[in-house]
């Protein structure tokens, strides 16, 4: 992207920093540490950040690989394969959902969309009420959003949205649906609109430019292509070590060859599909039975609207424009509320996406240039019957994801549909089409109402996506209750910590990375003064 475009990773790798490639190991290695994180993404970058500033040995475990800025050049084809779990082609146990979450150092903060919102204040208020977790309150936690706000460079985006998020706002404003700018986590963006593939300009504030480089850079090692295999546990009350394996030279499969590593407490951020994972390998405590139940998705629906002008969504800021208002219509844990945004669109994405096969799929790929397309995100996990989905093994240790979608679910994807059409509608399109396998589109808003209340809503006949997972290593506020406590602490393992979004015990209803940075910040600064003994800071 041109020589003024630092690569800060590198640099410091040039200059010395600690960091293994496991595939080119040829013999077990034994490291020692203060403390072990795994996962280098929201949670384990900002926990890696703070620790190593405290002067504690630090190592740092990631399956994916390590790409830095000068790596990423804008291709599909590049990016899925390499950056994401499964290629970018994760699914839930029936296939209905599709899940994009990244696997690079980084994580998904690598390969996200900017999008930075604080975790809701009517969220936090029914963790508080309904869950117990009282303090966990807005104002509690609104100093280590600020603090992380300031860190990554969270601002409301000042630059005029591409056409795919003005659609938005202008059909948005037709119907008199509030809709707001979204701040995003960025410093010095140049608005090319590829923030999937990695930002090849250093401007997204990921974990991979900020607190990785500055935890190296004070000493911390960085272990990239391990797989986390397992924890060792000493009885039933401490983690000794964790032992990874090192990936073969196609950076997806073990081998033979273990990593042990040593550590005074260990602190688990693989995901909310990793971390539960992880935990069910290394059979620690479970007397409950809730590790991996309750994990949350924004089960996604999307709906395409044409244009006559070109809106090429590719271009621009990716997501720029939200509404809330459909949020807001019921109680919390009434009918499922959902966020509006929009997606970027590039072509691989597009297409894998939409529906239809042969010359019907080629048509609607005709319109790419003029397609504008909205997603409602819904938020799950409030009401009675949403009870999310469950992770588990298959034979060979690997996670994957069982979320059935209820009519609880359904009846929200239709409210939302609804929604969509007729903001696309408002704002000019000359047809809409719910991404559905049984539906040519709408000419109309009154033929779309007609007709999307007649569809049959059901797993794979209506495209389900998500790039949000939540819960499965829940908070509570005893052990009948979570998995962990609200500082993120195991309650039967005194030096395991959780830190990503596997604490959440439901969906947020926002994109999740701020919400993770944010009680991150606040739950290791807790776990460092403990480490150093000093006083507990007083937030409590």
């Amino acid at each position: 992207m041109g020589s003024n475009v630092r690569d800060l990773m590198r640099e410091g790798l040039a200059a010395g920093w600690n960091h293994i490639d496991a595939t080119r190991l040829s013999a077990n290695l034994a490291l020692e540490a203060d403390v072990v994180i795994v996962g280098s993404g929201a949670g384990g970058g900002v926990a890696a950040e703070l620790l190593a500033t405290e002067g504690l040995r630090v190592v740092i475990v990631e399956e994916g690989p390590l790409w830095t800025t000068s790596d990423f050049r804008m291709r599909e084809a590049e990016a899925y394969p390499n950056l994401y779990q499964e290629s970018a082609a994760r699914k839930t146990a029936d296939k209905a959902v599709n899940i994009l979450q990244g696997r690079s150092v980084g994580g998904s903060t690598t390969v996200n969309w900017t999008s930075s919102f604080r975790t809701p204040p009517e969220t936090l208020a029914y963790w508080q009420g309904a869950l117990g977790i009282k303090p966990l309150s807005a104002e509690a936690m609104a100093p280590w959003f600020a603090a992380m706000e300031h860190r990554l460079g969270v601002r409301t985006w000042a630059v005029e949205p591409n056409e795919n998020n003005a659609i938005l706002a202008r059909g948005a404003r037709q119907l008199g649906i509030e809709a707001r700018v979204i701040p995003r986590n960025v410093r010095g963006c140049w608005n090319i609109g590829y923030c999937g593939m990695g930002c090849p300009t250093g401007a997204k504030q990921s974990m991979l430019v900020t607190t990785l480089p500055s935890a190296m850079a004070k000493g911390a090692t960085l272990v990239s292509r391990l797989r986390a295999e397992r924890l060792l546990l000493d009885g039933k009350q401490r983690v000794v070590a964790l032992r990874g394996l090192a990936l073969q030279a196609d950076g997806i499969r073990p081998g033979n060859i273990e990593v042990t590593i040593r550590a005074r407490h260990f602190i688990v951020a693989g995901g909310a599909i990793g971390s539960p994972a992880l935990l069910m390998r290394s059979g620690v405590p479970d007397p409950h039975g809730l590790l991996g139940q309750r994990t949350f998705l924004h089960p996604t629906v999307v709906s395409a609207g044409v244009f006559k002008d070109r809106v090429d969504g590719y271009a621009g800021a990716p997501q720029s424009i939200y509404s809330d208002h459909f949020l807001h219509q019921h109680p919390i844990d009434g009918p499922l509320g959902f966020k509006l945004e929009t997606p970027p669109l590039h072509p691989v994405l597009y297409a894998t996406t939409l529906q239809g096969f042969g010359e019907g799929h080629a048509e609607k790929m005709r319109d790419f240039p003029h397609a504008q397309v909205t997603i409602a995100l819904v938020r799950d996990g409030f009401h009675p019957q949403s009870r999310g989905g469950r992770v588990k093994l298959r034979g060979d240790g690997s996670p994957y994801l069982d979320y059935p979608l209820d009519d609880v679910y359904w009846e929200a994807a239709r409210r939302a549909l609804l929604a969509m059409a007729e903001i696309q509608f408002a704002a000019g399109a000359g047809r809409v089409t719910p991404v559905h396998e049984e539906t040519p589109g709408f000419a109309s808003w009154s033929e779309a109402k007609r007709g999307i209340a007649d569809l049959r809503l059901k797993p794979l006949l209506c495209r389900v996506v998500s790039a949000h997972v939540m819960g499965g290593c829940a908070m509570g506020d005893s052990p009948a209750r979570g998995v962990v406590d609200h500082r993120g602490r195991h309650f039967q393992l005194e030096n395991l910590t959780v830190c990503d979004g596997s604490v959440f015990p439901t969906s947020i209803g926002a994109n999740p990375q701020l919400s993770i940075y944010g009680l991150a910040a606040r739950n290791i600064s807790l776990l460092a003064a403990d480490l150093l003994g000093r006083p507990t800071p007083a937030i409590l």
